[in-house]
């Protein structure tokens, strides 16, 4: 066995301020893997249809436990940053 220390979870966090401005959300209930189609509704209709464009890359909120939700129950906030179009 190493002798190499394996770091706790909680070493491993790091705070750092986070700003993105305008954005976009919405909240995905369901598997991690059938967000696709919620985040292409985003960026072909949602962010289109209000004269926005896309700024960056969007972010998911995990607001459940996976180990204590069914996968169909699981809730994520999905984030956009937007600004308006020119």
């Amino acid at each position: 066995m190493s002798s190499t220390k394996i770091p706790q979870a909680a070493e491993l966090v790091r705070f750092k301020p986070f700003s993105e401005g305008r954005a976009v959300q919405t909240l995905h209930v369901g598997p991690y893997d059938d967000e696709g189609p919620t985040i292409a509704k985003m960026h072909g209709e949602v962010i289109p249809d209000h004269g926005l464009e896309p700024t960056g890359h969007h972010h998911e909120i995990y607001l459940s436990d996976p180990r204590k939700s069914a996968p169909e129950k699981l809730r994520t906030l999905l984030r956009q940053p937007v600004t308006a179009k020119p």
